[in-house]
């Protein structure tokens, strides 16, 4: 553990340098393709650091945080759009470019329904306190998972990966809003209230990722698609690729929790691929059947759709949890950060 600690300096000192030289440099030249090239070592460093540490779960968060969102969001820049292309201060640069944060914009409507206001409500300290309780419960269970059923396993995989992954977004937000005050937009919205897979993946998983891979992937791609398949098919096709390269982004992930050791077998990229496809098609039912005036209920809809993420997660996706040896890993390094901290306060006690 005292080794990986020298490892986050270095990894923190060249993610500040890099970002430093693009707010200098980078800058300064015109947005577009020369912009990109300067902009391109960085990416490079960017996407190498996850695989500096020994920690999977270090590996994780470093991959999510600087090797995808910050790396999308420099090629954004790189053309003069995203958050890091408004005019900002070099703290506020580095930290939007870090940090999984979106600034809330100021509503336009006063049209927002009550419902919608409720559910976009910033969640209470209790809230995640409880979800923290859970994780810590859940990680006791992986102690005894050779006792356990396999679909069951999944299952805690699933709750591991859900919990995992707000808390951690939900502490980059806190750290946003300690810094400097801002006002975040919330990264989960209820999922498991969806009533559609459109519902799921535009409104409510991980909107973080959502809106980077709307800004990076479907708004470039949908009018160079519209040219070549039609307005109907160009939209669909955007969305397609949009999944696409969130499949081969969550390869990636993997990848870099194996430390490099696990080869892609495609399943998890499988699994974006499905479910583009079956968003593609709901949007063109839901079509064809608002100009008939029907639509199942969300009684109906909620479980349909809960249902099939969940199936299609146990059949495609947490199976490479599995192969990563996720519990293990997980129990092994928190015990390690754990026994690390109760020998740091005992020395400082003695």
């Amino acid at each position: 553990m005292e080794g990986e600690i020298g490892r986050i300096i270095k990894v923190c000192f060249t993610i500040l340098a890099s970002l430093t030289y693009c707010y200098y440099i980078s800058k300064n030249i015109p947005k577009g393709l020369f912009r990109l090239l300067s902009i391109l070592p960085i990416i490079s460093i960017f996407t190498y650091l996850p695989l500096s540490f020994s920690s999977g779960h270090l590996r994780g968060t470093t991959g999510l945080f600087i090797s995808w969102l910050a790396n999308f969001k420099l090629l954004l820049f790189s053309f003069g759009h995203g958050p890091l292309s408004s005019p900002l201060s070099l703290q506020f640069f580095v930290s939007i470019s870090c940090l999984p944060i979106k600034i809330k914009e100021k509503a336009s409507s006063a049209s927002t329904s009550a419902t919608a206001q409720v559910l976009l409500k910033p969640k209470s300290g209790l809230n995640y306190a409880i979800k923290a309780l859970i994780l810590a419960l859940l990680l006791r269970l992986y102690v005894y998972q050779q006792y356990l059923h396999r679909y069951f396993m999944l299952f805690l995989y699933c709750e591991y990966m859900y919990f995992t992954l707000e808390l951690l977004l939900a502490m980059g937000a806190a750290l946003a809003r300690l810094l400097h005050g801002l006002d975040i937009e919330t990264q989960f919205n209820h999922p498991y209230l969806s009533t559609s897979l459109q519902d799921f993946w535009g409104k409510r998983w991980n909107l973080m990722i959502t809106s980077i891979l709307r800004s990076t992937v479907y708004e470039p791609a949908r009018p160079i698609c519209t040219r070549i398949f039609g307005k109907k098919w160009g939209l669909l096709s955007a969305l397609f690729a949009t999944f696409l390269v969130s499949g081969l982004m969550h390869e990636l992930m993997f990848y870099y929790m194996s430390g490099g050791a696990m080869k892609p077998n495609w399943e998890v990229m499988w699994f974006f691929a499905l479910h583009g496809i079956c968003l593609a098609l709901e949007i063109a039912v839901k079509k064809s059947l608002a100009t008939e005036g029907w639509r199942l209920h969300p009684f109906v809809s909620g479980p349909l759709t809960l249902g099939f993420v969940v199936a299609t997660s146990f059949w495609l996706f947490f199976p490479a949890y599995a192969r990563l040896n996720a519990a293990t890993m997980a129990t092994v390094e928190i015990a390690a950060f754990v026994d690390f901290v109760k020998g740091s306060v005992g020395y400082i006690n003695v």
